[in-house]
């Protein structure tokens, strides 16, 4: 028997446990499609291909599994390139397939020809051609190693139309099932490293810890807790991090993060980067004289940005399982009662003035206001989706995440439009009875409105909640293209099959906000939100001084 490029690609990825397509049809990519569909298999097909790899990275995020995404050839695969990109800036496993120009065809000036791996390499962990139907289930598993191991990534497999539609014996086909993939490797840190380790924290009087994504990629959040609370030090997270543990325990002071940066006399550094997001880890967010303990999978990022105390080079799930055999009689929460009891002090304080600030009954609506009514809506393990300038910054402040992987926003690549496909990624990964809720700015929401269409079409009963300012940022400054108007997104919402609602008035939110939940269809609250609210924001850059 023979089979054609495209049902073994079609078949590989089902062998290797992928179970949604998010794509885009189109050639040469057709017949994988319909072989996927043929099979049985779910596929989102969607209004834009980047809202593809974004589905897809979101789908990985909560699914805590690589996710698929697949576009055509030329502009379709080069569609997919800012999705992908901030894929590779977030970290997020996702697998990328685009279809290109036959080979035989190469340098003719064929149709959608372009050197689409040149495109790719750059924002990938890996990025290769098929150039043989019979390796195609080789490549799909090289691919998931480079995209699961280590610090996880995106990466992509460029199939050519004249490898797709080329017939091979089914027996000459070395298909995955018969070469599984490996299980994952945990490596554990140098055990002296260990040691000095518990040194460290056994000798300060204000440490944190301060985790990431790497919680979240290695399944460590119950050694987290386990360790925070033995140790009794607290913690706090990046925002892609968020939900390690429960925002309302004792140990996790949120309102008081400012300080425990300023003050900590230790930092233990544990499976993030040391990026923009936390200031590079330099004055004036951290002490100059701050010791440091740094546990990454990825060596290379071991000292980024400011030098490590104490290195410990190893998977974070199985660092704190070291971590809490080793600190065992040597560190007590006793030590540090001190300087929790100072970082929730601070913490009560500024809770209680947020709470006030969010209970604002003018108009036009504050943000905070609309906060409030969505945290008052969210169950505790719901999925939030936050995307925009002003509405992320205010959400980040005042909207707690209580569950790990469950808080989703544009990351540290700042890629704006990621709300709505992103929710609808989360909603196909939680599964439908999960509450998923994305509150976006109305700029952000009309990079990606369409997909609306795509949410109303495969069923995807999201909430999308916009925080309708009439422009890209606050009115309080001058920016050129800052003003959108009142766009009625409600009125799109509806043209697309969604339930739509339009709120002016602070005591109209929450009603409006139960019925869109109720809605069997998905559905859109456009908020009328004050355009002088001007929200606080850490420091990414100062262009001025740039120059």
């Amino acid at each position: 028997m023979r089979v054609f490029g495209y049902q073994v690609l079609a078949r590989t990825l089902q062998e290797q446990g992928f179970d949604t397509l998010f794509y885009l049809m189109g050639g040469p990519m057709l017949s994988a499609e319909r072989a996927w569909i043929d099979a049985g298999m779910r596929a989102i097909d969607v209004r834009h291909e980047e809202s593809a790899a974004m589905m897809a990275h979101a789908y990985a995020r909560v699914a805590r599994r690589p996710g698929l995404c697949m576009a055509a050839s030329g502009p379709g695969t080069a569609n997919l390139v800012p999705g992908i990109a901030n894929a590779m800036v977030d970290g997020a496993p996702v697998l990328a397939v685009g279809g290109s120009a036959a080979i035989s065809d190469r340098g003719r000036g064929g149709f959608q020809e372009i050197d689409q791996l040149a495109l790719m390499r750059p924002v990938t962990k890996w990025a290769e051609q098929a150039h043989d139907p019979r390796r195609v289930p080789e490549l799909v598993a090289t691919a998931l190693r480079h995209a699961t191991s280590g610090a996880p990534g995106p990466v992509y497999l460029d199939m050519p139309a004249d490898i797709l539609y080329q017939s091979v014996a089914e027996t000459d086909v070395r298909w995955t099932a018969e070469t599984p993939l490996l299980p994952r490797v945990r490596p554990r840190a140098d055990a002296a490293a260990i040691d000095a380790a518990v040194r460290l924290l056994a000798s300060v009087e204000r440490p944190i810890v301060l985790s990431g994504s790497g919680v979240l990629w290695s399944d460590a959040a119950p050694a987290l807790q386990r360790f925070v609370e033995a140790a009794g030090v607290p913690l706090y997270t990046t925002p892609q991090g968020r939900g390690a543990i429960a925002e309302d325990h004792a140990l996790c002071p949120i309102f008081a993060r400012s300080v425990a940066f300023a003050e900590a006399d230790l930092i233990v550094v544990l499976g993030t980067r040391l990026n923009w997001v936390i200031g590079h880890a330099q004055p004036p967010r951290f002490r100059a004289d701050c010791r440091m303990i740094q546990v990454d999978i990825d060596p290379a990022e071991i000292g980024h940005n400011r030098s490590a105390d104490v290195a410990l080079c190893g998977d974070a799930a199985a660092v704190l399982e070291q971590l809490l055999v080793a600190s065992a009689g040597a560190i007590s929460p006793s030590r540090y009662a001190r300087w929790v009891e100072r970082l929730r002090s601070v913490h009560e304080r500024k809770a209680s003035q947020q709470d006030a600030a969010t209970s604002l009954d003018t108009t036009p609506i504050h943000p905070l206001r609309l906060c409030r009514e969505v945290r008052g809506v969210l169950e505790r393990d719901a999925v939030l989706v936050v995307d925009g300038h002003e509405i992320l910054n205010f959400a980040r402040q005042s909207i707690p995440t209580h569950v790990l992987g469950h808080r989703l926003n544009s990351g540290p690549f700042g890629h704006m439009g990621v709300g709505l496909p992103y929710a609808l990624g989360a909603r196909v990964a939680a599964g439908p009875d999960s509450q998923v809720i994305a509150l976006v700015g109305d700029g952000s929401l009309g990079l990606s409105a369409m997909e609306l269409d795509t949410a109303a079409r495969h069923g995807l009963d999201v909430v999308v909640v916009v925080s309708n300012n009439g422009g890209w940022t606050s009115a309080t400054l001058d920016k050129p293209g800052r003003d959108l108007g009142f766009t009625r997104f409600d009125l799109i919402a509806e043209a697309l099959g969604c339930q739509g609602e339009c709120v002016e008035q602070p005591q109209d939110i929450g009603p409006a906000l139960q019925r869109a939940l109720a809605s069997p269809r998905p559905a859109l609250v456009n908020v009328a939100t004050d355009p002088a609210a001007h929200s606080q924001t850490v420091g990414f850059a100062r262009y001025e001084a740039m120059a």
